[in-house]
């Protein structure tokens, strides 16, 4: 966004500040390898968009929330780079695995319940760097679906597809 210029980059913090553990989660899959896209800048730029949408003032590490609709103008902007990237890569399942991550993300947030929408984002960091799995796309349903207990089935799914890399919950 730096690069583009214009308002959004004006408005970025000088330096992006803060841990990035979902770029890592992925960054130690084996798609990660070798991948035409940047698969943790791709994961970390759309955690940044998330963040802006949805997070509370203060957690974004790129920008402020002094502005809300800047705000949601940049997050925006976050989530169509990072599928953007994953697209001209032609990765269509990260592609999907993203879109999962956004959608079930927002369904969370909506829902208030914080602890579904960080499983969310293990869930799909997991399947983005390590690929799909059967019991993660139950555990997905089970998300949309409302099910009680889905966070906890999203969490095991990510730990047991990283090899248990995936932040606890």
């Amino acid at each position: 966004m730096r690069q583009e210029g214009g308002l959004l980059a004006s408005a970025l913090y000088p330096r992006p500040a803060g841990p990035t553990p979902y770029g890592d989660l992925v960054a130690h899959g084996p798609r990660a390898v070798a991948h035409r896209a940047d698969l943790p800048l791709v994961v970390e730029a759309v955690r940044e968009g998330f963040l802006l949408h949805h997070g509370e003032p203060g957690l974004s590490r790129i920008m402020g929330r002094d502005d809300d609709d800047l705000a949601l103008l940049a997050g925006d902007r976050l989530y169509a780079l990072g599928l953007e990237l994953l697209a001209a890569a032609g990765d269509l399942e990260a592609v999907q695995a993203l879109a999962d991550v956004i959608a079930l993300g927002a369904q969370a947030c909506a829902a208030d319940d914080a602890g579904l929408a960080e499983a969310v984002w293990a869930a799909g960091c997991a399947e983005i760097g390590w690929g799909p799995d059967p019991a993660l796309e139950m555990a997905k349903d089970a998300a949309r679906a409302g099910i009680s207990g889905a966070a906890e089935r999203l969490g095991a799914a990510a730990r047991h597809i990283s090899g248990d890399l995936a932040p606890p919950r």
